[in-house]
């Protein structure tokens, strides 16, 4: 599970002109899953993502988390973060897992964050064309990928 974790200072989703997701000072969360993740990736990923110290403090030391400041949540499904660009010049997304096994790891990622930060956590939806718009504070973009644990 590949994870691209923005701080936003606002950001919104929408699909066929319809604004589907807004929020202001939170979290902008690219979400890839492939074949081979699991629900303990979830369970570390989601607490990770809540406990990341990318907010300002005081004195603008990056030392608080979304869930320290009450912040919001937008997450989007990104099957193109397991994009493959070895060969050629068409990515391969052969590892991005399909929609039988994605959109349950999907809705249980989502799940998980809310119990995560106790909010309901804003979503694009799976497999739509959507035009998502952010104003990156900082900025701040953190990539993580459960297959890299550290």
């Amino acid at each position: 599970m590949k994870a691209v974790i923005q701080r936003v200072s606002e950001a919104s989703v929408t699909i066929e002109g319809v604004k589907v997701a807004d929020i202001k000072k939170g979290l902008l969360i690219l979400i890839g899953i492939e074949d081979a993740d699991i629900e303990e990736d979830i369970n570390w990923l989601t607490s990770k993502i809540a406990n990341l110290r990318i907010f300002g403090d005081e004195n603008e030391v990056m030392n608080l988390s979304v869930k320290d400041t009450n912040g919001d949540v937008i997450v989007v499904s990104q099957f193109t973060l397991h994009a493959l660009t070895k060969k050629g010049n068409r990515p391969s997304y052969i590892k991005a897992a399909k929609p039988e096994i994605a959109i349950p790891l999907y809705e249980n990622f989502i799940a998980q964050m809310e119990f995560e930060l106790s909010k309901k956590i804003q979503t694009g939806q799976f497999g739509a064309d959507m035009k998502v718009a952010l104003i990156n504070d900082g900025p701040v973009t953190i990539i993580i990928d459960t297959k890299n644990k550290e």
